[in-house]
């Protein structure tokens, strides 16, 4: 996500903190703004779950495998 996104959800959050309030048409670039960054976060995590492994005291590696995965 681009610099300027994230200095827009964090002047959203200062200007609320501080008490003051949001126009509807910056409630609603605030919660656009939000679900972008939440979704890029979710990707990246999903990435570093993808590339890690779990090394057994014997020293074989097994890759992470999803929770709801039965093969486990």
């Amino acid at each position: 996500m681009e610099k300027a996104k994230i200095d827009r959800i964090n002047e959203f959050a200062r200007r609320v903190k501080a008490g003051g309030t949001l126009t509807d048409a910056e409630l609603e670039e605030r919660a656009a703004l939000r679900t972008e960054y939440l979704a890029e976060i979710r990707a990246s995590f999903g990435a570093t779950l993808d590339n890690t492994v779990v090394v057994r005291p014997d020293g074989t590696r097994e890759k992470l495998k999803p929770k709801n995965d039965k093969k486990a």
